[in-house]
């Protein structure tokens, strides 16, 4: 499975105030992802067990020049822009899939 290019990001938020502003941020950059992005296969965001001031991203991208529309993006660089005011901490590990099961684009 050579194609695909993925990334987890986990994000630790300042406090409950933080992560809410967040979450809302997150919901309004998802829907100019899922109007603009076909390349963009997976974009998901998770609240680990027990660690409600964590949120910890999913995405899966085509090839990476499909991260690199992604990043280039009017709703993605304003996410950028604005997420930094919640942030405690911030981790990125890139992937690239050797293998695995991928839902067919629709």
């Amino acid at each position: 499975m050579s194609e695909g290019f993925g990334l987890v990001v986990r994000f630790t938020l300042h406090d409950a105030t933080a992560a809410a502003a967040f979450d809302e941020l997150c919901a309004r950059t998802l829907e100019g992802i899922k109007a603009a992005e076909p390349g963009t296969l997976t974009y998901v965001s998770h609240i680990p067990e027990g660690e409600p001031l964590v949120r910890v991203f999913y995405e899966l991208y085509a090839d990476r020049a499909a991260f690199d529309a992604h990043e280039d993006q009017p709703h993605t660089k304003h996410f950028l822009a604005e997420r930094e005011q919640y942030l405690a901490g911030v981790e990125v590990t890139f992937l690239d899939a050797i293998n695995g099961k991928v839902a067919a684009q629709q």
